[in-house]
């Protein structure tokens, strides 16, 4: 796999400087966008990458300032394809990550292969307002996981995210929306997935995931999906709200969060136990406010794996609760200024404190999220713990 897409950016970079080739496409709307004579295939070719610095130190009264640390990354560097093939109703999305970033979390059961593959699945709008998803790509689960990490309002996503998301999986989705009035727009998403994550060759260790979404957006639809896109980028003319629910049902997971971190092994292979996850969420916007606010359930029938005789292993379930909230508003020089806070509270059972971080980010859009520079700041307190401080600094391009 790795070979193949190193030779097919070859294959464009020759193309590109033997024939300096003039690409009708405008700039964020990928490289190259080729559809067949016969109009019975399209492909759209993208790229992006996000350059990252971020540093940070641990503060206390006591002993003052320690364990200070600073990194430069290229936090994301990812190639994308889509189209349609054969009908306008058909349509794939490929998505590939490079970084060592992207391709993290090597383990036997990906037998020690690079996880390059991101995205791969088909969209078929078979009847009406009615579309299935096969493949490999993100559930509908929160929505600040769904946006694009592209499209964020901050530098990366919330400890809300990182803690309880259900992330990417391999299964089958049906999708449906309706218009009730004149404006009231109601989505449906049902998916039925392996549960063990993106990228795994061993077949199905546990159970299966099941995982249910509905969205309201009584106003109607955003401008340009801007309900999955963060900062009124588009500023709303008219008040744009969306309210999403997901509940998630992952029959004897294997991993410590269901679809994603450890896999949680024992003396007879895994340890398995079922886990539940509750999302709520909204995402209002006009004229360059925005507000998007985000609560997570996550539980789990038996929260510590065990051996078979009852001992423990030494993984758990990540289960708690999280709430998140930020805002931001657009100036007329696409700077914008945002604040977050989020709060995570671990399960009782975990002994740990709640966690509370506070950020203020600022962010200059040069042409839109397509090509942006992004700065953000955050104190992050927990009971018996050291305050930590960081800072990071991000250059993100995506053509």
């Amino acid at each position: 796999m790795k070979k193949g897409i190193i030779l097919l950016i070859s294959i464009f970079t020759l193309n590109t400087i033997s024939a300096q080739t003039v690409v009708d496409s405008k700039f964020g709307n990928g490289l190259f966008n080729v559809i067949a004579a016969d109009s019975s295939w399209s492909m759209k070719f993208g790229a992006r990458f996000q350059t990252l610095f971020i540093g940070g130190f641990d503060n206390n009264e006591k002993d003052g300032i320690k364990n200070a640390n600073s990194n430069f990354l290229i936090r994301r560097s990812r190639l994308k394809f889509g189209g349609f093939i054969y009908t306008p109703k058909l349509k794939y999305k490929l998505e590939f990550g490079l970084s060592n970033k992207d391709i993290s979390g090597i383990s036997a059961e990906t037998k020690s292969t690079p996880r390059i593959i991101l995205d791969a699945v088909l969209k078929w709008n078979f009847y009406k307002n009615f579309t299935i998803w096969a493949g490999q790509t993100k559930l509908p689960g929160n929505r600040e996981r769904v946006i694009s990490s592209g499209n964020l309002q901050f530098v990366d996503r919330s400890l809300v995210n990182s803690r309880y998301n259900i992330d990417r999986d391999i299964g089958v989705q049906l999708r449906h929306h309706l218009k009730v009035g004149n404006k009231f727009v109601i989505r449906e998403a049902i998916a039925f997935s392996q549960g063990e994550g993106r990228n795994i060759t061993v077949g199905n260790l546990g159970g299966y995931d099941w995982t249910a979404r509905v969205e309201f957006l009584p106003f109607g639809k955003f401008a340009k999906k801007g309900d999955y896109v963060g900062s009124d980028r588009n500023r709303e003319k008219s008040p744009k709200l969306a309210i999403g629910v997901t509940y998630d049902m992952h029959d004897r997971a294997v991993r410590e969060n269901g679809n994603t971190k450890t896999f949680m092994t024992n003396d007879i292979g895994y340890f398995q136990t079922d886990i539940n996850t509750l999302f709520a969420d909204l995402m209002f916007k006009y004229k360059g406010f925005s507000v998007m606010a985000e609560y997570a359930d996550k539980t789990a029938d038996d929260i510590f794996a065990k051996n078979s005789d009852s001992t423990l292993t030494g993984d758990n379930v990540t289960v708690g609760t999280g709430f998140n909230f930020q805002a931001g508003y657009l100036f007329k020089n696409n700077v914008e200024l945002a604040g977050r806070y989020t709060a995570i509270d671990p399960a009782k059972e975990l002994k740990k404190e709640v966690i509370n971080q506070y950020t203020l980010g600022v962010s200059k859009y040069l042409v839109g999220h397509k090509l942006k520079v992004q700065g953000d700041l955050s104190y992050t307190t927990e009971d018996g713990q050291d305050d930590n401080i960081m800072y990071r600094l991000q250059f993100d391009l995506h053509f």
